[in-house]
């Protein structure tokens, strides 16, 4: 029934125009249930904030979203956060945001990072997707600050989705704003044509193409589209040896999506 519910809302919502900025209207501190519901209206469920992970925070005079990881927690219900967000129903769009680790992250083995997703269901968490019932493109933080896209799509060849791995000289730094943008192009039904593409800058650095993959098949036919904004950061993994170590945060803003040139 809820998957029913969010697709009848998603749909209401197809006529939604890009690009759709997240605004944060609340005071800095902590991030409240109802704080959380005014700036992103709509959404399915919600993890990590009536138990208290995020907060609000001002950093150069912008506003952000700190995530903190609970010691000994993986998942967004004991150690971070996660939302599906509905943005309309597109064909294309790109994701753009400010990501900042905490000076003394701990990256462990990995963890997920906001993207895309689509469909009628939430396709993550080891239920794979099968071309009807949707897909999802995140990215991830690895060991020593490694980095990939983290995607489930028809063909994923396992049960918890594709990985597409950032160059191998690829490093997240710690202590300061990395921006991100990433852009999602549905397939023409039948065929592998789908596009994703992520792109980093790294501070004093020009921005860097770091995933460029261009035959996914993200459904079987054109029953959906790129619907929602997959807000997820937490660390896992599926079992205590992706937990950190000590306390660590890593704060997003300027978050917005745009329209994308797709192909």
């Amino acid at each position: 029934m809820k998957s029913l519910i969010f697709l009848a809302l998603s749909l209401s919502l197809q006529a939604a125009e890009l690009p759709i900025t997240i605004a944060l209207t609340g005071e800095i501190g902590k991030y409240s249930v109802e704080d959380w519901k005014k700036d992103w209206p709509g959404c399915e469920f919600e993890d990590g904030i009536k138990e208290g992970h995020v907060s609000l925070k001002e950093r150069d005079g912008v506003k952000c979203l700190r995530v903190n990881y609970a010691v000994g927690g993986i998942g967004p219900e004991k150690g971070g956060a996660g939302w599906r967000w509905p943005i309309g129903n597109h064909e294309s769009a790109e994701l753009h945001y400010t990501l900042q680790f905490s000076k003394d992250f701990d990256f462990v083995k990995g963890g997920k990072l906001p993207g895309f997703c689509g469909g009628p269901e939430n396709v993550s968490g080891g239920r794979p997707a099968d071309g009807s019932n949707g897909f999802s493109a995140r990215l991830m933080w690895r060991k020593d600050g490694r980095g990939e896209a983290y995607v489930y799509h028809k063909n994923q060849p396992e049960k918890y989705g594709e990985s597409f791995a950032f160059p191998e000289d690829f490093r997240f730094p710690i202590g300061k704003p990395v921006q991100v943008r990433l852009a999602v192009h549905m397939n023409a039904s039948g065929k592998r044509d789908g596009i994703l593409r992520v792109w980093i800058t790294l501070p004093n650095e020009k921005e860097r193409l770091v995933v460029d993959q261009s035959n996914l098949e993200w459904r079987s036919a054109a029953t959906f589209g790129v619907d929602s904004l997959y807000f997820e950061s937490f660390h896992g993994g599926n079992d205590s040896s992706w937990a950190p170590t000590r306390p660590c945060f890593a704060e997003f803003s300027q978050l917005k999506v745009v329209k994308s040139s797709g192909k």
